[in-house]
């Protein structure tokens, strides 16, 4: 059964730990609505209230246009090892750009990873589990080292066009705020 808490608890922080894996869901207003799985070492809970993650260059760059028009953001994790849970916080959140006075202290928490675009701030309103009961098992085999091994060729410039052609505006048109 479905249970709502206010914030992050302890079994809460060692399930997102456990996790190779999460999804990250936003829309706008109007348009489409946009799930994407993430992973690499890209996450952090910094409060009972509070998670940021670190997003990296991709083919798109739905979230970021999204929350320009609209704050909600869901994450979700999913158990698919022996514990059947999933565990999803809802709340309000906004982009940290490289520009921004913030990016620093914040982009210190992670490890470096080439291609690194933006860093969403999640302010968590609601925390909820529900069963996992017919989610599938799944091993972990490793990391993938593609997206990696695609930016660390690139330097700033180079990576500056790729947003511009490819990241600048949503599928629907909005932009990002990525520079352009």
């Amino acid at each position: 059964m479905a249970k709502r808490f206010a914030a992050f608890e302890e079994d809460h922080l060692r399930l997102i730990a456990e996790q190779q894996m999460f999804f990250v869901a936003t829309a706008a207003p109007t348009g489409r609505v946009n799930l994407s799985p993430k992973g690499m070492d890209s996450l952090r809970v910094t409060g009972p209230n509070r998670v940021i993650w670190l997003n990296v260059t991709g083919s798109g760059n739905e979230t970021a246009g999204h929350l320009r028009l609209d704050p909600r953001m869901t994450l979700m994790w999913c158990s698919f090892t022996t514990r059947p849970v999933i565990l999803r916080a809802y709340g309000s959140a906004r982009t940290v750009h490289p520009r921004d006075a913030e990016w620093a202290g914040f982009y210190r928490l992670f490890q470096p990873i080439p291609g690194a675009r933006q860093i969403y701030s999640l302010d968590v309103d609601l925390v909820q589990t529900s069963c996992g009961y017919a989610v599938p098992f799944y091993d972990h085999v490793a990391e993938r080292d593609t997206l990696r091994r695609w930016a660390e060729p690139r330097d700033e410039a180079a990576m500056q066009a790729y947003w511009a052609e490819k990241n600048a505006v949503t599928l629907d048109g909005f932009p990002t705020g990525t520079p352009k």
